[in-house]
């Protein structure tokens, strides 16, 4: 049995909350949620695949897709790249050499963020069938 709708369910689910928090002005929510919402899109893939995949980082997702023959266009790897910054320092105080993440993230990243994370989805949900 493969889990791959429930995967690809709460990656909609995390878009939308990416949009919520854009929308209230969390930012760094919105980065996070952004990162999210492409990581269980493509653990959606992995499932439909019958593939394991381990981990948060949606770079190496992608690229272990590409050494399985899957075409990934170079975009999608440095939108990759970008929300996998988002993952750490978005909720983590530490994460950053000062102050709360609150403080440090913009409407510019989230918006960036929502937008990479989007076009992730759309490769995901094409490679879904």
């Amino acid at each position: 049995m493969t889990r791959w709708k429930d995967w690809w369910t709460q990656a909609e689910a995390d878009l939308r909350h990416a949009q919520h928090s854009l929308e209230a002005g969390d930012y760094e929510w919105a980065c996070f949620a952004a990162h999210q919402a492409a990581e269980k899109a493509l653990k959606a893939v992995y499932a439909h695949r019958l593939q394991p995949v381990w981990g948060h980082t949606i770079t190496y997702m992608l690229q272990h897709l590409k050494e399985e023959g899957v075409e990934i266009p170079p975009p999608l790897i440095e939108a990759a790249c970008v929300l996998d910054k988002h993952y750490i320092p978005t909720r983590y105080p530490n994460g950053l050499p000062e102050g709360a993440p609150t403080e440090f993230y913009t409407r510019k990243e989230a918006e960036d963020a929502l937008r990479y994370s989007e076009e992730i989805l759309r490769f995901a949900r094409h490679l879904l069938g």
